[in-house]
């Protein structure tokens, strides 16, 4: 249906009455979670959640009114609505939508609309740097860009960073944290695998499971506290009940704080395998894979063993050009890894399921896994 301007009201009907502004305790958005460890739920985000993002976003990387976003996460994400919207426009900068991403259009796109930073997940990475280095042209007016929503290997990082020749900061958090808890600075100390400190305004520790903090260095859940939390899952008050506990929002990642404060995501609780009794962690095996010269991208995720109960699987992507098997990559784990940690079975595919955004769908591998 079309309506002509021409039949658009100029002023208000007799008796209309605007709206009460919003509050910032007011919702704003209602934002689904991925569900890549359960049923999808609705985050409610309050207008105070969502100022305090942007604005402490645009004062942690330095974001001026000459900064340009190039948008290419999907706006349905917490990410791209706050990371590649508001963040710039709240400071009046501006942001170039081009539609759904493309690995064959994204530095065509960046050297005719000279963004200065974007916003993207480690897969996006991974495609981008499979097909080598950029010329100067296509990178040069970006001054950084952002890694976030699932964990980014050091290998792959160290990649992008030489290729790009832009520091590539890596962040952490959550749809129900209203997008980041903790970031690298721009400019400032940053350390390698980790997601950097919790930004300003918020607070996050490590708990052991009674919810009381564990000592410096050692693993527990992440929870987080600030004007950053959600006002709650919409429809769900059991949920939101065993999720934010007294103000901290439980996430459901196990972590380390070290000295400076700087978070290391060790991962999911979920994602935890245990065999024979012996919790092991996806995100540690991943690592270690990660170091062989041939491995784009990897995921492990637990198969059932009648013997140990669970057993680690891994699944690796190959960059373009090489090929490397399964017994070339168990190899290289023996130095590495103990042996309980060690894949009982590491298949090359050539590709890896995904969900809606980019990351990782591990519930699918799961529903597949094959020794």
């Amino acid at each position: 249906m079309f309506l002509p301007v021409d039949r658009l009201a100029a002023a208000p009907s007799a008796g209309w009455r605007a709206p009460e502004p919003p509050t910032a305790g007011d919702d704003a958005l209602v934002i689904y979670t991925s569900g890549s460890t359960g049923r999808p739920k609705g985050v409610r985000l309050s207008h105070g959640n969502l100022h305090f993002m942007s604005a402490t976003l645009a004062q942690h990387l330095s974001l001026t009114e000459r900064d340009h976003a190039l948008l290419i996460l999907p706006l349905f994400h917490v990410n791209a609505i706050c990371v590649s919207l508001l963040a710039p426009l709240v400071v009046g900068g501006r942001l170039s939508i081009t539609g759904r991403f493309s690995v064959s259009r994204f530095f065509a796109d960046v050297e005719q609309l000279a963004p200065t930073y974007f916003s993207a997940v480690p897969t996006i990475y991974a495609l981008l740097v499979s097909r080598g280095a950029p010329s100067s042209a296509a990178v040069a007016s970006l001054r950084f860009a952002i890694c976030g929503a699932a964990p980014i290997s050091r290998e792959l990082l160290d990649r992008v960073e030489s290729a790009f020749g832009i520091p590539i900061i890596e962040g952490y958090g959550l749809t129900e944290g209203t997008c980041v808890s903790a970031c690298n600075p721009l400019d400032g100390v940053r350390k390698p695998g980790t997601v950097g400190p919790a930004l300003r305004g918020e607070v996050v520790r490590i708990v052991d499971p009674a919810g009381d903090p564990v000592p410096q260095g050692e693993r527990g859940e992440v929870v987080i506290a600030g004007p950053n939390v959600m006002q709650g899952y919409l429809r769900r008050p059991e949920a939101t009940a065993e999720t934010v506990i007294d103000g901290w929002l439980h996430t459901g990642d196990v972590g380390i704080l070290d000295e400076d404060g700087y978070l290391s995501i060790v991962d999911r609780i979920k994602d935890m395998i245990i065999r024979g009794g012996e919790n092991l962690y996806p995100k540690e095996i991943e690592s270690a894979l990660a170091t062989h010269t041939a491995v784009l991208e990897c995921a492990v995720v637990g198969a059932p063993d009648e013997v140990y109960g669970e057993v680690p699987v891994a699944y690796v992507v190959a960059y373009p050009g090489t090929a490397p098997t399964g017994d070339e990559l168990a190899t290289h784990l023996v130095e590495r890894l103990a042996r309980i940690k060690r894949p009982a079975a590491i298949h090359v595919v050539e590709q890896l399921p995904r969900n809606a955004v980019g990351k990782i769908d591990k519930r699918a591998l799961r529903a597949a896994v094959t020794l």
